[in-house]
């Protein structure tokens, strides 16, 4: 089993943590050429990043590599027992995905001050935090996203949060959770817990590295 791709994407990171929790090792790798090459482009012609590589056999889309986590090793399992807060998980990971993430390209395209147009980070301001706010209405009471223990829903989360709070950062958005206490209180939890503060200082380092190198 082989997973394609860079930690530098949320989208491989929660792949990767995913895979970690279950006790596996499995190591994002960049395919010769990289994701445009033709030999990446046999495997997954959507041509993004991550897939996965399962006894020859392609998959692709980070959703569903973690559902594939899932079934091909239930223990641990990361998603809860009732049906409820399974498909409340799969929700959160689903909001990020569609309206969360999508805000970045107001961040992405307006990271150098001197070029910074105003207007479009304000509204990119104000979609994120609508986003954040859809998000939180469907998040449990805590302390994690979905219960009381680490699981399907933080994976899917946190990475691409994390990529969020970064690049708007950049843009002067300090505290994006101000106002949404769920979210908050989930975002200081993973703070305190070990397993998630690991995981959280490799991905900012890779994501901060990769920012670096584009100025």
């Amino acid at each position: 089993m082989k997973l394609y791709g860079s930690l530098v994407s949320p989208y491989v990171a929660r792949v990767a943590f995913a895979a970690r929790l279950k006790g596996l090792t499995l190591i994002p790798e960049l395919p010769p050429g990289g994701i445009k090459s033709a030999e990446f482009l046999h495997l997954n012609p959507i041509g993004k990043m991550p897939a996965m590589e399962i006894d020859g056999r392609p998959l692709a889309e980070s959703m569903v590599l973690l559902d594939y986590l899932e079934d091909a090793y239930p223990t641990p399992a990361l998603l809860p027992a009732s049906a409820y807060e399974r498909a409340q998980s799969r929700l959160l990971g689903r909001i990020v995905d569609l309206y969360v993430t999508v805000q970045a390209r107001y961040f992405f395209t307006n990271m150098n001050p001197a070029t910074r147009k105003a207007d479009e980070v304000a509204a990119g301001v104000l979609a994120y935090r609508k986003s954040l706010e859809q998000l939180e209405h469907f998040m449990g009471p805590g302390p994690y996203a979905v219960g009381s223990t680490l699981g399907y829903a933080d994976v899917a989360m946190m990475p691409c949060l994390q990529m969020m709070a970064s690049v708007a950062g950049a843009c002067g958005v300090v505290d994006p959770y101000d106002g949404l206490p769920r979210l908050g209180s989930w975002w200081r939890k993973l703070q305190t817990d070990p397993v998630t503060v690991a995981f959280i200082d490799e991905y900012h380092n890779a994501f901060m590295n990769f920012m670096a190198s584009r100025r």
